[in-house]
């Protein structure tokens, strides 16, 4: 009985003219008839004879003496037992051995899918498998031997995936058995029971056609799609194999006469390349119907262009470029930058004159075959350029004991394998590798030392940090994206450069809020078994701004090794003679490293002031002033304006200091006030149609500005840091210090310098403290 009986389900050929249609590696084919040959069923005399003539077209040198003695054993062990089909269950291993064949599996593969369930199915065991046939073999039909129910239950199932997950990380050949597996398992499922099909099906859409979209094996993850859309979709799929019949039928073929056009043009530049007709599998016809509406003769396929060179198919590129029409916004280029499942083509789009787009892939032979085979198309990892040999190669694997790490494992499959050793139990193992499936689209984004990570699109900085660091990244306390100051929730793109700021704190704990950002299975596991590990660990409401910031206080000796901002704030303040407003940095450094956290006190003021939060917490130290009075004050330095009795003001916003731009406008009371150029504010003023005033700086060299300095809350920090200041000639006026959060604090200095051109030394110092990541200066009304 051939596949497509068992199955009513199954696509099957379509007739009529799209049979001069070249199809991809037709893996249908196959069935019960085409295996047995003419012989009586208990000889099998010729099935093995359709293996080697598949696997000698893809490897003529192949030493087929392992198959032969792989059938010998697999046919023994499985004589009597029988499919639900009616059929020899020889069949089975058979047809999966022939898929993979046909798509250009190695030697050692090719025997171990005829033994793929024999240790499984039969008395065979795994030591018998690999005194005969070696440690490859052996770990390949290990891989692939499911986990008994007896044992595991109900977790049987996604603890199979597990295992079989994880011996793909260290061989993916694994895997091209399973799939292979599958598939003919797929074709034959019309003899179950209707919702046993519906489970297969979903399992099969949700777990195995993404791992082999994944392993670039299109032969088999198109088939697996049309057969699971006949089984969970049977009215869509009716619809659409309607569709292809109709179009099959007409008297034209508008992707023939194109595909006529295409080879005219080619020949005339001389380049030699073989154009056929790729007809769409019946899921790509209902996207794309969905996607267009009423579909037409080019809408049913696509063409594809073969060479022998690179170099060749831009060659082809540009001559249907500038023959024929092009559609520019349907060219990618996944030559220079290969799909991460190592698909490699050039797409376009090229119009008729009736307004019908033609799609055009163009591609070399080889890259054809990796498009169609995948990892299964790399034959043996373990095979050095040396071994031309299959028993070479073979002979080469690892004791079965020891630790194997594929060469060609994927980035993608290595963070697989890395969250789930993390999974605390199988059903989450099971949800999560559905959704981490599901997400079929990667990203690279690039370390400050060149390295890269591979992520999932619509990953976040909280990914990259766990991608990079794991478990460490609980310290992780922001990032830079494109040297940029980025939140952790920072959606990254392909091609950005994340720098991760990480603290210093053993005992870091994550925020909940993560989870929302968090993306990728790895992220996740690690935040929630963090926070499952500490079910008592509760912040209080409103206290998100102190989370782990406990050890930031002075010790029992009255040294000070680390500060709570409300402390030091509280502190900065008047002592018992009166009045603060400022401070130099020197005498706050001989102040804090002198005396206990309870006596710290700036030195004498200028002017009497009062310390008051302000409406986000902040704890102002210094005297309050508005925009238009922070530059009337000693010190400042001199903005000249050519209007008679005018009093000139520096704005607050953005603190202008010589040399730079600045322009300023006319406010109530004849003053003007005096913005750099790229302070927000002047294009606000602008806006309400605020005329600008011609302003210029006098000659006083003296400056005052507003610096933000943006640390990691550790020991010292304050005392390095006005230091640091104070070593540049810097003189405090004023300073805020908000509440840290997230382990950062953010300082805001309002500083006296003796001369602007100071100001980039001094900003380099801050910098260079350990612990501050970022120095700027004010920029937006209100600092």
């Amino acid at each position: 009985m051939s596949a497509e009986a068992t199955n009513p389900a199954t696509p099957g050929p379509v007739a009529g003219p799209a049979a001069r249609w070249r199809a991809r590696i037709d893996l249908r084919r196959l069935g019960r008839a085409a295996l047995l040959g003419p012989a009586a069923r208990d000889r099998l005399p010729d099935a093995i004879g359709h293996v080697a003539e598949a696997h000698r077209a893809h490897h003529p040198d192949a030493d087929l003496e392992p198959l032969r003695r792989a059938w010998v054993l697999a046919e023994s062990s499985h004589r009597g037992q029988m499919r639900k089909s009616g059929e020899p269950y020889i069949t089975h291993p058979l047809a999966v051995t022939l898929i993979l064949a046909e798509l250009g599996a190695e030697t050692t593969t090719l025997t171990a899918s005829l033994l793929h369930d024999t240790v499984e199915d039969t008395e065979v065991t795994l030591d018998q498998v690999g005194e005969e046939f070696g440690a490859e073999v052996r770990f390949l039909v290990d891989g692939v031997t499911k986990l008994e129910k007896v044992d595991y239950g109900a977790a049987a199932e996604p603890e199979t995936f597990r295992k079989m997950l994880v011996a793909t990380g260290n061989d993916v050949r694994v895997m091209s058995i399973k799939l292979a597996d599958r598939l003919h398992n797929m074709r034959t499922l019309g003899v179950m029971r209707p919702e046993k099909q519906a489970r297969i099906a979903k399992v099969t859409r949700d777990v195995l056609i993404p791992l082999a979209e994944r392993l670039g094996v299109q032969a088999l993850k198109t088939e697996l799609e049309d057969l699971v859309f006949a089984i969970l979709h049977p009215e869509e799929y009716k619809h659409t194999r309607e569709l292809i019949v109709d179009n099959a039928s007409r008297a034209d073929d508008p992707l023939a006469e194109i595909a006529d056009e295409v080879r005219g043009v080619l020949r005339e530049a001389g380049i030699q390349a073989e154009v056929v007709i790729r007809p769409r599998h019946f899921v790509s016809v209902h996207r794309t119907a969905r996607k267009r509406g009423r579909l037409r003769g080019a809408d049913f396929g696509r063409l594809l262009v073969l060479v022998g060179e690179d170099a060749d198919c831009y060659a082809v590129l540009g001559e249907l470029h500038t023959c024929m029409t092009p559609v520019v916004s349907e060219f990618k280029d996944f030559i220079a930058v290969p799909k991460f499942n190592l698909y490699q083509s050039l797409h376009t789009a090229v119009a008729r004159g009736d307004g019908q787009v033609v799609e055009v892939l163009i591609r070399t032979h080889q890259m054809h075959k990796v498009a169609e085979a995948g990892v299964v198309a790399l034959g043996n990892p373990y095979a050095s350029p040396a071994d031309s040999s299959e028993e070479q190669s073979a002979s080469h694997g690892l004791g079965a004991d020891e630790e194997r790490v594929d060469p060609t494992r994927p980035g993608w499959l290595s963070r697989l394998l890395d969250w789930q050793a993390a999974a605390p139990d199988a059903d989450t193992f099971w949800s999560t590798l559905r959704e981490d499936l599901a997400q079929d689209r990667e990203i690279t984004v690039f370390r400050p030392d060149g390295g890269t990570l591979g992520l999932p699109e619509g990953a976040t900085c909280v990914d990259a940090a766990y991608a990079q660091y794991g478990e460490d990244a609980h310290a992780c306390l922001g990032a830079r994206v494109n040297g940029r100051l980025a939140t952790l929730s920072t959606v990254l793109k392909d091609g950005d450069t994340v720098q991760l700021l990480m603290g210093q704190d053993p005992a870091a704990e994550p925020s909940k809020e993560w989870l929302e950002h968090a993306h990728t299975p790895a992220a996740r596991i690690a935040i929630q078994r963090w926070i499952a590990t500490h079910p008592t660990h509760e912040v209080p409401e409103g206290a998100e701004a102190r989370d782990g910031t406990a050890d930031m206080k002075a010790d029992a000796t009255g040294d000070v090794t680390a500060f709570r901002a409300a402390d030091v704030t509280a502190d900065m303040k008047a002592d018992a003679t009166g009045d603060v407003t400022a401070f130099r940095a020197a005498d706050v450094t001989a102040d804090m490293t002198t005396q206990g956290a309870d006596s710290f006190r700036a030195s004498v003021a200028e002017q009497p002031a009062a310390d008051t939060p302000d409406s986000a917490g902040r704890i102002m130290s210094g005297p309050q002033t508005s925009d238009d009075q922070t530059a009337d004050r000693p010190g400042a330095a001199v903005a000249l304006v050519d209007q008679p009795g005018a009093t000139v003001r520096l704005a607050g916003c953005c603190t202008p200091v010589p040399p730079d731009e600045i322009t300023g406008f006319a406010v109530r009371g004849g003053v003007v006030t005096v913005h750099r150029v790229e302070c927000a504010a002047v294009d606000r003023m602008k806006g309400v149609g605020r005329g600008e005033v011609d302003v210029r700086w006098g000659d006083t060299a003296e400056c005052r500005v507003t610096l933000f300095a943006e640390s990691f809350g550790r020991p010292h920090l304050l005392a390095d840091l006005t230091e640091a200041m104070a070593g540049e000639g810097a003189e405090i006026v004023s300073a805020t210090v908000e509440p840290p959060s997230q382990q950062r604090v953010r300082h805001t200095y309002t500083v006296q310098l003796p001369d602007a051109a100071l100001l980039p030394a001094l900003m380099r110092a801050m910098r260079n403290v350990p612990g501050v990541y970022d120095v700027s200066r004010a920029q937006t009304p209100g600092g």
